[in-house]
């Protein structure tokens, strides 16, 4: 028995192929991870890693137990959970991942809604516009939009992003409204830099079922979706923005959309977690609410 807690640690590096994920997984140092290992292969008498300053690596004796022991841990593991789920019911914390205007706009509402029904349910928020490792981190479902996640995660897309160029009252109350595409060149707009880039992107508009890219006379320019928003609102501009964020301000009248012209779906809003990953019911009930929505 007194080997479980340095096998766990081997389990824990051999999964991740790095001390320290492991150690973050584990809620401990690298080092005490290191020395769990050492005392593992210690006791079996057995190399188990190769390490090196770069590189990490299972011997042919580790890969052997890894293999064996990983599935026994796992169905072990299972149980455990299996087990305290029909103990707790929805009792837990259900932790989420996702873009900043996506979870402002869109979750907190829903995380609002699903408390109102199951009030022993507690969340962990984590907002990033960058892609978040939901492994190291225990994120039970990340959101994206954009491209699919990679392939060591499973995902579902939920939809299209399809923008629609739109403005507010205030700006064609004093501006006039543009007749098309072609006389938004004489018109105010606000433009999007990209986060990582700083560069400014094109609108993008469907024309005859293809893509066009077309460049707009920006006075305001933001890398924050939020902000950009709350620009057109004011009525600094007219703006290309994701129609999914904004249809309370397009229902309640805060924003008008111009013209039909949208974008061809090319990007989409995507949900995912770890293939290794068993969904707990509070987090299948929280996705079956959301997809009702």
């Amino acid at each position: 028995m007194r080997m479980i807690r340095p096998l766990t640690m081997f389990l824990a590096v051999a999964n991740a192929m790095s001390f320290r994920k492991a150690a973050i997984d584990q809620g401990v140092s690298p080092q005490a991870v290191s020395k769990a290992v050492k005392q593992l292969e210690m006791h079996l008498g057995l190399k188990l890693l190769h390490r090196s300053t770069r590189h990490l690596s299972l011997t042919e004796d580790g890969e052997k137990l890894f293999q064996n022991a990983n599935q026994g841990m796992q169905l072990l593991t299972d149980a455990i959970v299996g087990l305290e789920e029909s103990k707790q019911g929805m009792d837990g914390i259900i932790r989420l991942a996702a873009p900043l205007a996506f979870g402002n706009r869109i979750l907190v509402p829903l995380i609002d809604e699903f408390q109102s029904l199951n009030t022993d349910v507690h969340f962990d928020l984590m907002l990033s516009d960058e892609f978040v490792d939901i492994v190291t981190l225990r994120i039970d479902v990340g959101f994206r939009t954009g491209q699919s996640p990679d392939k060591n995660v499973i995902s579902r897309k939920l939809g299209d992003i399809v923008s629609v160029i739109c403005a507010s009252p205030k700006y064609i109350e004093k501006y006039g409204m543009p007749l098309d595409l072609n006389d938004i060149q004489g018109h105010r707009c606000t433009g999007f830099l990209h986060p990582q880039t700083g560069k400014e992107l094109p609108w993008e508009i469907n024309v005859n079922g293809e893509v066009n890219y077309i460049h707009v006379p920006s006075v305001a320019r933001f890398n924050n979706i939020e902000a950009e928003i709350e620009a057109v609102k004011r009525g600094i501009g007219i703006g290309q923005l994701s129609e999914y964020l904004i249809k309370k301000e397009l229902r309640e009248g805060e924003l008008i959309q111009l013209m039909p012209d949208g974008w061809v779906p090319r990007l989409g809003i995507y949900m995912y977690y770890s293939e290794r990953t068993k969904i707990p019911t509070r987090v299948g009930n929280l996705l079956t609410f959301a997809f009702q929505k």
